[in-house]
């Protein structure tokens, strides 16, 4: 009987070793799997406008903020789908802007504002709501909004129209 329960304690040691080892392995394989995901390239406001302006790429702003679901919605959903971050990462300048951030100043032009004042004049005043992507042709200094959620299809078409908007002169 002693032998038995020492067999059995021994066979349960083994078991719970291969499970923490095979647990370890899964971790570092899932780590080391989503590091090899492309992602889109995301710059600070003060980076990208000055990077949009070089380049004369468009600058798509992803204007979200902390507490909004549909805004995780759309990170989720539609800046992970691979055709997106194609699009995204070879024909535009990514920012992501939150108005709400206090202490940040958004330089335009050699003049600073604060989040709430660049926001109000990125969406001329209007009510938008979050998320709003807006497109911004610093050349030309014209922009596009676009409010609300954007599933990665309707995304991927509206990138493929600005894209072409460029090419034809916004």
């Amino acid at each position: 009987m002693e032998q038995i329960l020492k067999t059995k304690k021994k066979n349960l040691t083994m078991l719970r070793k291969s499970f923490v080892a095979l647990l370890f392995i899964s971790v570092i394989s899932f780590i080391s799997y989503s590091q090899l995901l492309p992602g889109i390239t995301w710059h600070s406001w003060n980076e990208g406008y000055k990077k949009a302006k070089q380049t004369n790429k468009i600058l798509l702003i992803d204007v979200y903020t902390d507490w909004c679901g549909w805004c995780k919605k759309m990170d989720k959903d539609t800046y992970t789908n691979p055709d997106v971050l194609d699009l995204i990462n070879k024909h535009f300048i990514a920012v992501k802007f939150n108005p709400e951030k206090t202490n940040v100043s958004y330089e335009v032009e050699g003049s600073f504002y604060d989040g709430r004042q660049l926001h109000a004049m990125l969406v001329n005043n209007q009510q938008t709501g979050y998320p709003t992507t807006i497109f911004l042709y610093t050349k030309e200094k014209k922009l596009y909004l676009q409010p609300g959620y954007q599933g990665p299809e309707q995304f991927k078409a509206l990138l493929n129209k600005y894209i072409e908007l460029q090419k034809t002169g916004p």
